[in-house]
């Protein structure tokens, strides 16, 4: 029997990073949640805040047999502009911040990995910030931020739309 794994990611707002993820074979589930700060069990307006040190974040749950971390951290870099520290596209703020955070050492060398070809691939004029960083305990949000793709569509679709993100993703990826 194969033991599921853990992948966590900061991208930005968490709204934005599940439905990449959740549609690939393999991926069990998304949550999404706040990590890598010191406030215990944190709520979406304290982390929105910006003084707890957490990150908005989804953990993804998946069968390596299935969908490697290779492939998921692929998908990751795809979502996000890594060479912006302040936030990610209309979403700014610490709270909004890019990193991977490592559960344990092979995680860890395919991130850097991983990060080095990024940044040696000639796509970004500026240097790739995306921290990779320990994965510290992880506290689901709110149940209305889960699956607030499907939940909330119209929604969704409207804030995905004014941010700016898939006009990115387009330019860069030419998805």
């Amino acid at each position: 029997m194969t033991e599921i794994q853990r992948a966590t990611f900061a991208g930005g707002c968490f709204w934005c990073m599940v439905k990449p993820f959740d549609q690939w074979e393999g991926v069990k589930h998304v949550i999404s949640g706040y990590t890598g700060g010191h406030l215990e069990n944190p709520t979406y307006e304290e982390v929105k805040r910006g003084n707890t040190g957490h990150y908005e974040a989804v953990e993804i749950a998946f069968d390596p047999n299935i969908i490697s971390y290779q492939t998921i951290l692929h998908i990751f870099w795809q979502q996000i502009d890594p060479t912006d520290d302040g936030g990610q596209f209309h979403d700014r703020g610490d709270a909004y911040r890019t990193a991977i955070f490592f559960h344990d050492e092979d995680q860890k060398s395919l991130a850097e990995a991983s990060k080095r070809l990024l940044e040696q691939s000639g796509k970004f004029s500026k240097p790739i910030v995306t921290k990779i960083l320990p994965a510290t305990t992880f506290y689901p949000a709110e149940e209305y931020h889960q699956d607030f793709y499907q939940k909330n569509k119209a929604a969704y679709q409207a804030d995905r739309a004014k941010s700016g993100r898939d006009a990115f993703i387009h330019r860069l990826w030419h998805t």
